[in-house]
């Protein structure tokens, strides 16, 4: 909507069609009299009145059909309706004119294409300016979204490895895999085959805004695995994901961020275990909802990793994720993401 209150288009388009009008109906030629001075005037308040009727059409269709979708159906209605509008209010200046100028009120002496043909060239001339300057303005802002979601998926996923590539996540690894190498040969390959999945795909994440829902929990898999073998028999995972909705998008590493946060603020015991449960519901939601225990000392956090989810999913023009305490429980409602065809 900022586009229809920028003065400099109001500005410079009715100065234009002012200057098209009075140069059509030449009132600029040699003699100047009183007279013409008059017809200039009302020429020039004729078209202030026909652009600013427009133009508050043209925001009253907008708000009426706001998304990109609905252009052509907000066009096909703003058209008619300024044409009708211009039209109408071209006959009447041509009326006001006549009584101002001779005294008495007169139809207008052009022929009724002329004034059809008139009414609708203006719309359409207005139309087109306000439209064209309201893609130029959506285009900048899609690339301005489109480079604010590169920073957070950066973020998320600098922030996802800050998480993983520090010195206790990496000891604990190491000494796991050295232990399962001596008991378990093969859990121990294994092992490493799902730490060397979750830095590929923590390396990877940045590339893409979206990601299919079975991706994300391949990877929760791969990253469970590693924080099991931590963990033990504290920590459970279930998940009930319904096939339908697999190949729907969420944004990369919104999961794992959710996973590590529920780990982060509560205890893990194997007497007291924390279970995460990641399903998706009738509506097309997937939700993450783990028992809250939370831990006794008070765990530092910026917030990033929630504030990154909500930002990316307003960054995609998206239903925000609902976020919530209760029962015993936290809960994230994520809206997932249709594949565009």
């Amino acid at each position: 909507m900022q586009h229809l209150t920028n003065r400099w288009i109001r500005l410079i388009g009715i100065s234009l069609l002012a200057v098209l009008s009075i140069s059509s109906s030449g009132y600029l030629r040699p003699p100047i009299t009183q007279e013409r001075y008059l017809k200039i005037g009302i020429a020039v308040f004729f078209v202030i009145l026909i652009w600013e009727s427009n133009r508050l059409l043209i925001g009253f269709f907008l708000k009426r059909y706001p998304q990109r979708s609905q252009t052509l159906r907000r066009i096909l209605w703003t058209l008619p309706a300024g044409f009708l509008v211009t039209t109408v209010l071209i006959v009447i200046v041509n009326i006001g004119s006549s009584l101002l100028l001779t005294g008495r009120p007169s139809f207008p002496t052009r022929s009724a294409d002329s004034i059809l043909s008139s009414a609708f060239s203006i719309t359409l001339a207005i139309l087109g300016v306000y439209e064209a300057f309201r893609i130029s303005f959506l285009l900048r802002q899609s690339e301005k979204e489109k480079e604010q979601l590169k920073i957070a998926n950066l973020q998320s996923q600098l922030e996802a490895l800050k998480q993983q590539v520090n010195p206790h996540f990496l000891f604990n690894s190491l000494n796991s895999l050295g232990a399962l190498i001596e008991e378990n040969p093969a859990q121990a390959s294994r092992f490493l085959e799902e730490l060397s999945s979750v830095y590929r795909y923590l390396l990877r994440s940045n590339e893409q805004d979206l990601i299919a829902l079975t991706t994300e929990l391949d990877f929760i898999r791969s990253y469970f695995h590693l924080l099991k073998t931590r963990h033990g028999e504290g920590l459970e995972l279930r998940l009930r994901v319904d096939e339908q909705y697999e190949n729907d998008q969420l944004p990369p590493l919104t999961l794992q961020l959710l996973v590590e946060n529920a780990v982060k603020h509560n205890m893990v015991l194997p007497d007291q275990p924390l279970t995460i449960e990641i399903t998706t519901t009738e509506d097309g939601h997937v939700q993450v909802v783990n028992n809250l225990q939370r831990k006794r000392s008070r765990v530092l956090s910026n917030g990033v990793g929630i504030n990154n989810i909500l930002s990316k999913y307003r960054m995609l023009n998206q239903p925000v994720p609902s976020i919530r305490e209760t029962g015993g429980k936290f809960w994230v409602t994520l809206p997932l993401i249709k594949q565009k065809a």
